[in-house]
């Protein structure tokens, strides 16, 4: 009986030292994470005519601090059916992407868009390319045939249009494009 009673003392000491151990191994290699709390996003744009209109959303606590002309303001988010909407008594803030416009005192005072361009070619095989194109952020959305949607980024290019992303590439001059996907040609259109 006794040999058994020392034989559980054993078991028990052993069980919770490899369990404290265990702890505070885990503890000693696993980094240390912090929690900033709040979901803020900044950003700026800029009108046509130069002006800039700062932007801090937080989208934990609903609201915007917009920095405009010298002025701060500080807005609550409202229901909006698409996009977002902010205002307070003296400035209303719309948008949706990068769209956005400002208005104070019911007078709009800040407008932005993206300059959208869009295209649709369709080669003599009769394979269809269509493309949406963002001269302001320089990226484009290519649908091949009505694909999935293939997101590139603008390149420099010596002349004509050039973007690509990891997998594809899509060069062009006029209604002369190309499209490659890893190095293979999967659209070509030729005037």
């Amino acid at each position: 009986m006794t040999k058994n009673i020392l034989t559980i003392a054993i078991l028990t000491a052993l069980l919770l030292t490899s369990c404290t151990g265990s702890s505070k191994q885990q503890n000693a290699s696993s980094p240390a994470i912090e929690t900033t709390g709040d979901d803020i996003v900044t950003t700026t744009s800029t009108d046509e005519n130069g002006q800039k209109l700062e932007m801090t959303f937080n989208n934990t606590k609903g609201i915007v601090t917009i920095n405009f002309n010298g002025e701060t303001a500080e807005l609550e988010e409202q229901r909006s059916a698409s996009g977002f909407w902010y205002k307070n008594d003296q400035y209303e803030l719309r948008g949706k992407g990068n769209d956005v416009d400002l208005k104070k005192n019911g007078e709009l005072v800040f407008s932005h868009q993206d300059e959208i361009v869009t295209a649709s070619i369709k080669n003599k095989e009769g394979q269809t390319l269509d493309m949406t194109f963002n001269n302001t952020t320089n990226e484009a959305k290519v649908y091949l045939d009505g694909g999935e949607q293939i997101d590139l980024k603008g390149q420099t290019p010596g002349s004509g249009i050039w973007y690509k992303n990891d997998h594809y590439e899509l060069r062009g001059k006029g209604e002369n494009v190309e499209l490659t996907k890893d190095g293979v040609t999967v659209f070509k259109n030729e005037e």
